[in-house]
């Protein structure tokens, strides 16, 4: 049999889909023919409908599978349709938007079938049935349609990661994957969290997979560790195989969870690789003695969710509580033992009031961190901060099903004043943090955020296509006259302080 991936990721940072390269060696190993097609502008141009269709008829695939997140669907809806017109393949679709909305995308029309959850078992076995002309019906993960009705097969358990085979990296064109991501290159040493914030879909899936395995969270087994041996195989295989690889990337929702775990990688990565490193880490789970094994071990960026700088917020809206201190302590103990930090941030949260914005910022002023990147906060289907945010009258569905990325714009509304200051905010992250911080420039970037603030809608939207350049421009006079600041640096999301980036060079 052939199978094909298609992979929509328009719009977005290029990705590697870790996903897609597990179920494709679990397919290659039971003897199936695997290709795949990933539609990113940073890769290649995106096809038309013409081109599209003329190319998926030269694949000739027995099978058409995508591997979908929620912000993809209208993409994904779109080259459906167009496949549909050049092959009578049964469609698939799997990733994580078939756990958000797998009912709606069966009722579109557009899809035979959907595969819930970690697939690779069973997507092996639904291909293998197919291919012997079987029942499908009862293969666990599956969801199609029967007689108008949607019917949703229970989940079954998940995959020992120690079972798996090795990553199909060869699927991709993974050399320009390496380039367009300026050499940084993603690793996976386990699955799942431990925790259940309200904009994650852990909470989710957990929730769905004990309900059909009827089951404690204990008995789940949800958070997995990929053997240590296993992974040092596929440091050396990529370094071997692969140019221009400047940094890996632990991309584990908590990578620094197990103690042990940490420690046993640490003692490892020295004897493959010489490469800097990166990990997510979490303030709850993160100490002195992590902070030396992973500085020890070369790592160099340690990146932590904060979200939001508002207690309450973090507390009653997205199930994270930690306090300003926990989270500023960590950051300080990190910066002892030579790491640079990293901090995930949302803006436009469901709830979120002008104090509670610049609480976030003002957070960012006091524990300064080596960088932080934001993004407007999404309502993912079946969530609870989706629930919390359509309970608000928070969402503007049809600006919601317009969006592909979290960088652009909120799908969420506030009144007009409050929309202006997020988009303002959004913006100009880092003017915000250094106005509010101690750094020598605080006094400047104070009169350059009152400047901001003090524009209408239309006298900022005049001012938008220019603030880049200026943020640069502002950037070199400071660094020519040796004052720390932040910066917008390495896309527009991101602020990250000038002693970092200079040192770097």
């Amino acid at each position: 049999m052939k199978f094909l991936f298609i992979y929509p990721n328009a719009g977005s940072q290029p990705g590697f889909n870790y996903g897609i390269a597990h179920l494709s060696a679990v397919l290659k190993e039971a003897g199936h023919q695997v290709a795949l097609w990933q539609l990113c502008e940073d890769i290649a141009p995106l096809p038309s409908e013409s081109e599209f269709v003329e190319r998926l008829r030269k694949e000739a695939a027995d099978i058409i599978g995508f591997s979908v997140v929620t912000h993809q669907w209208p993409y994904t809806a779109r080259l459906a349709a167009w496949t549909r017109k050049a092959t009578r393949a049964p469609l698939v679709c799997g990733g994580i938007h078939t756990m958000a909305a797998g009912e709606a995308v069966l009722q579109s029309g557009l899809f035979d079938y959907i595969i819930r959850g970690e697939a690779e078992e069973a997507l092996a076995e639904f291909v293998e049935k197919f291919q012997r002309g079987e029942d499908l019906s009862r293969v666990r993960n599956l969801g199609f349609m029967r007689d108008g009705e949607v019917q949703l097969n229970p989940l079954r358990p998940l995959p020992n990661l120690l079972n798996l085979p090795f990553k199909d990296y060869e699927i991709f064109d993974f050399q320009n994957i390496i380039a367009a991501k300026n050499g940084w290159v993603g690793l996976m040493a386990s699955r799942g969290c431990p925790f259940s914030c309200t904009y994650c879909f852990n909470h989710q899936l957990v929730s769905q997979y004990r309900a059909d395995l009827h089951c404690s969270f204990k008995g789940l087994n949800y958070i997995r560790h990929f053997a240590v041996e296993h992974l040092m195989a596929e440091i050396a295989y990529l370094q071997d195989n692969y140019d221009d690889i400047t940094m890996f990337i632990l991309d584990d929702d908590l990578f620094t969870f197990y103690r042990p775990y940490v420690e046993e990688f640490c003692k490892a990565y020295r004897k493959v690789s010489s490469l800097p490193f990166v990990v997510n880490a979490h303030v709850g789970f993160f100490d002195e003695h992590r902070a030396g094994w992973l500085a020890d071990a070369g790592c160099k960026i340690v990146k932590f969710g904060v979200e939001s700088g508002s207690e309450r917020i973090r507390s009653q809206i997205l199930q994270r509580r930690m306090t300003n201190q926990k989270i500023t302590k960590a950051i300080h103990t990190a910066h002892k033992q030579g790491l640079h930090t990293s901090v995930f941030l949302m803006i436009g949260l469901p709830g979120e009031t002008c104090e509670d914005l610049m609480a976030t910022i003002k957070l960012m002023a006091t524990a300064r961190p080596g960088r932080y990147r934001w993004s407007y906060f999404f309502p993912f289907p079946g969530t609870k901060a989706y629930e919390i945010s359509r309970e608000g009258d928070y969402i503007d569905f049809d600006k919601m099903a317009d969006l592909e990325n979290f960088t652009d714009a909120s799908c969420l509304k506030f009144g007009r004043e409050q929309d202006l200051l997020l988009q303002k905010v959004g913006r100009l992250m880092p003017w915000f943090v250094n106005a509010y911080s101690d750094l020598p420039v605080a006094d400047y970037y104070r009169e350059k955020v009152e400047e901001i603030l003090a524009l209408d809608e239309q006298a900022w939207q005049a001012r938008i296509s220019g603030l880049e350049q200026e943020d640069q421009e502002i950037s070199k006079k400071f660094i020519s006259q040796g004052l720390s600041h932040y910066a917008i640096k390495y896309n527009r999301f991101m602020g990250v302080i000038s002693d970092y980036f200079l040192a770097e060079h």
